[in-house]
């Protein structure tokens, strides 16, 4: 390129942030970010991975070790009704889920909360031997219904749809017992209709699951307009609470006299302080509590909320569409010539907050762009994953960070030989 013209590309560039700068001065949920602590000069677009921090989380950590561990000690359990937090956080999450109190129980991790829902579905509907599930469903779903199959549903059969709902309704049939599906896929970001999806499965005498980890936080959910039966998520992700933060799930009250939990721990009882010898679990969702909770890690998580209780959802998820459309219009504008291709959905309607990308070489180039300061993820075997939280990421972040990965691409930064060495987590 000819001086006058890197000149004229460096000033169309200038002018087209500067437009980024200027939406940022208008965006309503701009001062959110403040309210998160965040390294300087980072850019975080790994959100839909593990949430960025919110700044109070130090001091209530600090003060919850130090005065109600360190000084009130075991009286904490009372004076601060420590015991009760999974109850308590969980009717705090209950408003972005669209649920209603005594439905939502934080505690344990997603995996072993979708065991617990999967059962009771498949308790409820014990004439039916089909499990729908999904190919491209996160890897610990499938190996829940693998497990189940193994040691307590031998006689049951999974099914398998691709990424598209239209899939999902195919195999619904007579003998189909639950339907366990992602909201939100985690490698595509593909959205499904869980509205469409949960009435459908309803028509045909079967019930729903969905694992929600990739959509609470970013998007609008509404479990109970939707109908659902039963759902899952974690907290660690748009939910900022922290590395292994409790998951939740919910149980439809409609459910919850009739279904039972298969961990039958001692929390989960009806009154777990008569210490009985007879299990009688509790009529409440309480049932699906199982051991002693690990207060600690529910303070981040309560936190987050308190943050979440000034956000408008609806403003929440329209950032979310502006962020992801950008991003997408750079790459197809800036990268056109490098051989990337957008595997997320345009269309708003099937997209959550993330938008993903194949190379050939995703590893190295992610770790180049890692190494300049622009922080995604990569998922085997040639995706390039960006997650966009509308609360702390910016129209100029989402810009910078596109002209990073092009000027990384431009310059070949990526086949340094540092950058192809492969670790376990990105």
């Amino acid at each position: 390129m000819t001086g006058t013209g890197a000149a004229a590309l460096q000033e169309r560039l200038s002018i087209e942030r500067a437009a980024c700068v200027e939406l940022d001065g208008k965006d309503e949920l701009a001062p959110f970010r403040d309210r998160f602590d965040l390294p300087q000069g980072l850019i975080y677009l790994d959100g839909n991975s593990l949430g960025a921090m919110p700044r109070t989380v130090p001091s209530a950590l600090t003060e919850a070790a130090t005065q109600g561990w360190g000084q009130q000690l075991i009286r904490s359990w009372n004076e601060r009704d420590w015991h009760n937090l999974p109850l308590q956080a969980g009717d705090r999450l209950a408003g972005l889920l669209g649920a209603a109190p005594g439905e939502v129980l934080v505690g344990d991790s997603t995996s072993i909360n979708l065991y617990k829902v999967l059962y009771a579905a498949l308790s409820l509907r014990a004439d039916r031997k089909t499990i729908i599930s999904e190919r491209n469903n996160f890897p610990t779903d499938l190996y829940v219904v693998q497990g189940m199959q193994r040691t307590l549903f031998p006689d049951h059969a999974m099914v398998l749809a691709e990424d598209d709902d239209d899939s999902v309704l195919s195999l619904l049939g007579t003998d189909t017992a639950v339907v366990s599906l992602s909201h939100v896929n985690y490698r595509t970001g593909r959205l499904r209709d869980m509205k469409r999806i949960t009435q459908a499965v309803h028509a045909n005498g079967a019930l729903v699951a969905w694992d929600m980890c990739h959509s609470v936080g970013a998007l609008a959910v509404d479990l109970n307009s939707a109908k659902v039966d039963f759902a899952v998520g974690c907290t660690y992700k748009y939910l900022n609470a922290g590395p292994g933060g409790p998951a939740w799930l919910y149980a439809a009250a409609r459910h919850l006299p009739l279904v039972e939990s298969p961990l039958t721990g001692w929390h989960g009882h009806r009154t777990p302080f008569a210490f009985d010898g007879t299990y009688a679990p509790a009529a409440t969702i309480e049932k699906f509590r199982v051991g002693t909770p690990p207060i600690l890690s529910y303070l981040p998580l309560l936190e987050s909320l308190k943050i979440f209780q000034d956000v408008d959802v609806a403003k929440l998820r329209a950032k979310s569409l502006r962020l992801t459309d950008l991003f997408i219009e750079l790459v197809d504008t800036e990268l056109a010539d490098f051989g990337f291709e957008v595997v997320t959905p345009r269309d708003h309607a099937e997209r959550g907050s993330q938008v993903a990308l194949t190379h050939d070489h995703g590893w190295p180039i992610m770790q180049a762009l890692i190494d300049a300061g622009v922080i995604g993820d990569f998922r085997a075997p040639d995706i390039l994953r960006f997650g966009f939280t509308p609360l702390y990421v910016t129209h100029a972040d989402v810009w910078d960070a596109a002209m990073t990965l092009a000027d990384i691409m431009r310059n070949g930064r990526w086949r340094e030989p540092r950058f192809a060495e492969r670790k376990l987590v990105t």
